[in-house]
């Protein structure tokens, strides 16, 4: 008995008329005394603070697709050998890193990006994207390091066949797991076309960026459009209005085209279409699964997302490296149009495959890696 039971309790012989309700009484004290303290502990156990080192796990935090992109750059440098690649959730606005190893989990979070557990890391998808561009750099392949499904994909298109495609198995099966291989219905090609809009004897293409090299105007296009075209001129068979004066491909794929008219105007926006522009204001790197578009003369303005970073292109004339691929149609003449989100310059396309009734896959120069080839700065 507690010792208030005890106190309350009535004696063992003789009648006590009242000591009945006494001990209901106590009993009742008792019983609320018991529900408060129960009551105040759990408290202190709910709402006291945490104990040190048992912080809750933050969550990522809201990021707009340029603070996402400057975190996917940063964050895997601190994660060494058990980075995997990141992409960014636009309808979650986040950033989802992936990683070989859960204890890293913690410190993906404490930066405010969302940790993802695979099963490759970076270096080993590296390393088999090494082993197709010595091995496997067949024309009508391209491939891209995806970190939604942690494998290498390589699009094959339908000329690869007979030996080429016998040679892209064998290569692929003995990379294992770390590759997969699709199938393309449409060509593999560069988006150049004999014609009209920024135009040449041969060719037409599309102007990407207007730019300004030691004080002179002029414009980035495609490196293969440069490399068919000396003279531009802004309609078929008209006057001439600028001289390409540097161009690579294959390898990188950007021209820059300086003007030869002083009453051109250039400035620095991209067509929309209907007489409206976008203000360009400057340049960055594209974040993968982020919302972009793209211009060009032949299809105008069309929208989607980047899929993938890094891509190697191999067209029939030569390879190119280190692209951005997107989920945007193109056809032939949209070469070197302009690929960017909102005010900012992203890329300039290059080729790809399928066309702007059915779909495609393109994929485009980073326009910083151009501008750093040239001395330029866009206008």
């Amino acid at each position: 008995m507690s010792p208030v039971l005890r106190a309350q309790a009535a004696p063992a012989a003789g009648p006590n008329p009242t000591g009945g309700a006494e001990l209901k009484l106590s009993l009742m004290r008792a019983r609320t005394a018991l529900a408060a303290a129960a009551a105040a502990a759990l408290a202190a156990v709910t709402l006291g603070p945490q104990p040190a080192g048992a912080s809750i796990a933050p969550e990522p935090r809201a990021l707009s697709a340029a603070a996402a992109g400057q975190l996917a750059r940063t964050l895997p440098a601190r994660l060494k050998h058990v980075g995997a690649g990141a992409y960014y959730d636009a309808a979650a606005r986040k950033l989802v890193v992936n990683i070989t190893d859960r204890k890293a989990a913690g410190e993906v979070r404490e930066a405010g990006a969302e940790p993802r557990v695979v099963r490759f890391s970076q270096a080993r998808l590296a390393s088999a994207q090494s082993a197709l561009a010595s091995r496997a750099a067949i024309p009508g392949t391209a491939w891209v390091a995806d970190p939604r499904v942690n494998r290498v994909v390589v699009t094959a298109d339908p000329t690869v066949t007979g030996e080429k495609l016998a040679r892209l198995n064998e290569v692929v099966g003995s990379l294992g797991e770390t590759v997969v291989v699709r199938k393309s219905s449409a060509r593999l090609m560069r988006y150049v076309r004999g014609g009209d809009a920024i135009h040449g004897p041969s060719a037409r293409c599309s102007l990407g960026f207007n730019v300004y090299k030691g004080g002179k105007p002029g414009f980035l296009t495609a490196g293969h459009c440069g490399k068919a075209v000396t003279d531009w001129s802004a309609s078929r068979g008209g006057a001439v209005i600028a001289r390409t004066v540097g161009a690579g491909f294959p390898g990188n794929d950007h021209a820059l085209a300086e003007y030869t008219d002083p009453t051109v105007a250039h400035r620095g926006s991209v067509s929309l279409g209907g007489g409206r522009s976008q203000t360009v204001t400057g340049f960055r790197d594209a974040v993968l699964r982020e919302r972009v578009a793209r211009s060009g003369s032949t299809t105008g303005l069309h929208r989607g997302k980047v899929t993938g970073l890094d891509a190697t292109v191999n067209y029939q004339e030569g390879t190119v490296t280190g692209l951005i691929q997107t989920d945007i149609c193109a056809e032939p003449g949209d070469s070197g149009g302009a690929l960017f989100a909102g005010d900012r310059a992203l890329g300039l396309t290059s080729g790809g495959t399928g066309n702007c009734a059915l779909g495609g896959t393109t994929y485009y120069q980073p326009v910083g890696k151009a501008l750093a080839a040239y001395g330029a700065t866009l206008a």
